[in-house]
């Protein structure tokens, strides 16, 4: 599979020459970890399943991170070497088919002219596993590189012939919850029954946790407020959910802009909002 820089990581966990025939379910993201807190629901669907396999891509080079503790005098390519291996080890816990960081810098993300690298290996790493689900990031997210990585994931699949685009795509919960959508745009992703697991996904990235962000603790309690706060007159069906929005139509080749397609969102959301107000 051609990557564009010759010093991607393509990893494979298990057995090599199964990994993309095995692949059900994508997770792409812009960051090491980001897999871990967004895609949970991928990841154990794959877990010790023979029909499913879940499957990872981490679009950026992991520099530029927080660092504090016994890191805090890391480099940045230290750094970025120590988060490889933190996403590699998340890949054997979760016993991904493969793990391919791309290592390309966040600014290429970001910016429309530069992206065309990672819509490319993006193209390529579709076209070999081609995955019924991928769970990417949202439109939003407050974090500009994974809306950027959002967009470069929208523009691959529009690349695609029809016949091997995904069955569905999840834009997934990281730097801004998801909660406020209007429950009829709300997808709930369930994701109880495996606290321990996923506390060991979220535990291997020591580097973020010691550099002062305790994002174990965050999303472990994000998925437990989203189940308890899903449905304010019935008893909790789910100990842990996650949400994500569906962006399947955005895929297709009459997708409506991006902007356009958030707008209506937004103004179902304000909708909902103004008409609980009527009766004041």
């Amino acid at each position: 599979m051609p990557l564009q820089l010759t010093h991607a990581d393509l990893y494979f966990p298990g057995e090599s020459t199964k990994a993309f025939g095995r692949t059900t379910h994508l997770g792409i993201g812009a960051h090491q970890d980001d897999l871990e807190f967004m895609a949970l629901h991928g990841i154990l669907a794959g877990y010790q399943s023979r029909e499913r396999g879940f499957a990872g891509v981490t679009c950026t080079d992991g520099g530029g991170s927080a660092r504090a503790g016994r890191f805090a005098e890391y480099s940045d390519e230290q750094m970025k070497a120590v988060r490889i291996e933190e996403q590699k080890a998340a890949a054997r816990l979760g016993e991904y088919t493969f793990m391919a960081q791309l290592k390309h810098p966040s600014s290429i993300a970001k910016e429309k002219d530069l992206r065309t690298p990672l819509v490319a290996d993006l193209v390529a790493i579709l076209r070999e596993c081609h995955p019924s689900i991928i769970y990417t990031h949202n439109p939003f997210d407050k974090h500009r590189t994974h809306v950027g990585v959002l967009m470069a994931v929208l523009e691959a699949i529009r690349q695609l012939p029809l016949r091997l685009r995904p069955t569905q795509v999840l834009g997934c919960e990281v730097w801004r919850g998801l909660d406020w959508l209007p429950d009829s745009l709300k997808l709930v992703l369930p994701v109880s029954g495996h606290d321990e697991l996923a506390r060991q996904l979220s535990a291997v990235f020591e580097s973020q946790i010691e550099g002062g962000k305790r994002y174990d603790l965050a999303i472990e309690g994000r998925r437990r407020a989203n189940a308890t706060f899903l449905e304010s007159h019935a008893v909790d069906h789910e100990e842990a959910v996650s949400y994500a929005i569906d962006l399947t139509a955005l895929t297709r080749d009459d997708a409506p802009p991006l902007q356009a397609w958030a707008d209506s969102v937004l103004t179902n959301f304000r909708h909902e909002i103004l008409d609980n107000l009527a009766g004041e």
